[in-house]
């Protein structure tokens, strides 16, 4: 089946964070909502007194997770950078400490607990996969911290102590499968790396799909870092189904799509929609393997704007006229430059200061402009459905109206009743 194409119009002491963070990780395939901290009047070490303010960016600099996330940090970076030619925040120039969260869910919450404990850091920036937020959220909730999270998950949390500036399901997801519907899909396999956001992603999707009359025709994971993807490819190319929904991350992504072509499956005949696959992705996967496909996300490094040319203009300045940007990088981006206006506006660094002030703080970002939400700390995102192309770039082939407000329970849609229990 081919897609026809659009023009475009686009989260103490060590021991005990640990401890914590494995009594989320035994909770974290509910996607229940976190609560409201027990240690709101925890004592905060951050020192304000100098001339530098320290913030954390804890990405996966190793293991399977690298491949997306090295990106994010120097996003961050850039953003500080940026920030400190500007003036800083008041007054004060931002220190980077960075963590390598090594794509383990335990480490990040290990060193969550050493940025918040012992650097002293006002907020921390990273984390990627739902198992690293999930392990990081207590320490977060118990130190009464701030983490700003930087990339699409499957909802159904919010937390005072994080600030979500990647899409929501309603966001992203949501979007895809309407496009789906509206395009005529019938029927979806589904595909995804074995934890937290794929499973409950696909829940969702299976809960859309029973209300919309499109048919699971099968469902299969692999733990991340799978290499091997022939057998679930050969079941996706027997069960015919009108397109793949893709929630593989890291590189994993790199054998899926190279084992998919490999057996003859195309974008024309089995379109495949992915949601954690963006600029720099393509390249590590090969653009021969993956074009025509389609992704769902918020941004792409093609989108036509002053603001997105200076961006994209900076980053390769800085890293490389060969590096792309990329949606989730963008949003990391797009998170230094919010907790640097809520701070402006709290006129503090206190963690209960800038929770008070952070509803309606709004930042013109590369994406469009995006407003914080007072009530669950996402953010208002615009959905893009983007095609890969031969030049290893996501072009937008649709977009919606305007920015989407978030709704991270789904409470606005019918079919989405139980999902959050």
């Amino acid at each position: 089946m081919r897609l026809p194409r659009r023009s475009s119009v686009r989260r103490s002491a060590l021991a005990t964070g640990s401890i914590l963070a494995a009594s989320a990780l035994l909770l974290a395939g509910c996607g229940s909502k976190a609560t409201e901290s027990d240690s709101a009047s925890a004592e905060s070490c951050v020192d304000t007194s100098g001339p530098t303010i320290k913030v954390g960016s804890l990405n996966s600099l190793s293991g399977t997770m690298a491949i997306s996330e090295v990106t994010v940090r120097d996003a961050i970076a850039l953003a500080v950078e940026q920030i400190n030619e500007a003036g800083g925040v008041l007054g004060k120039q931002i220190q980077i400490i960075g963590e390598d969260g090594a794509s383990e869910p335990t480490v990040f919450a290990e060193k969550a607990e050493k940025l918040i404990s012992s650097d002293c850091v006002a907020a921390v920036f990273g984390g990627w996969t739902s198992s690293s937020r999930k392990a990081m959220l207590p320490v977060f909730e118990s130190a009464n911290a701030l983490l700003y999270y930087p990339v699409q998950y499957e909802g159904l949390e919010s937390s005072k102590n994080i600030f979500y500036t990647g899409a929501t399901t309603n966001q992203q997801i949501v979007p895809a499968l309407d496009y789906l519907k509206e395009k005529g899909v019938k029927s979806l396999y589904l595909v995804g790396s074995d934890y937290v956001f794929p499973q409950t992603a696909n829940r969702i999707i299976k809960a859309y799909a029973e209300a919309n009359g499109i048919e699971i025709k099968g469902e299969d994971y692999t733990p991340l870092g799978s290499t091997d993807f022939s057998t679930i490819v050969n079941k996706v190319r027997t069960a015919d189904a009108d397109a793949v929904f893709n929630t593989l991350n890291g590189d994993s992504n790199v054998a899926f799509f190279r084992e998919y072509k490999n057996v003859g499956l195309t974008p024309q005949a089995m379109p495949v929609v992915s949601v954690s696959i963006a600029e720099e992705e393509v390249g590590g996967i090969g653009v021969q393997n993956i074009t025509g496909q389609l992704t769902a996300w918020n941004y792409y490094q093609t989108i036509d704007t002053p603001v997105n040319d200076a961006f994209v203009k900076a980053y390769k300045a800085k890293y490389g006229a060969n590096k792309p940007t990329s949606d989730p990088m963008e949003a990391a981006y797009v998170s230094v430059y919010l907790w640097k206006n809520t701070v402006e506006k709290a006129k503090s660094f206190d963690v209960a200061a800038i929770q008070e002030n952070a509803g309606g703080v709004t930042f013109d970002a590369p994406e469009g402009l995006v407003t914080i939400d007072g009530e669950n700390n996402h953010i208002t995102k615009t959905a893009r459905i983007g095609e890969i192309r031969p030049d290893g770039l996501i072009y937008t082939i649709w977009e919606s109206p305007g920015p989407i407000e978030p709704d991270p329970y789904l409470k606005s849609y019918p079919w989405a009743a139980g999902l959050s229990g």
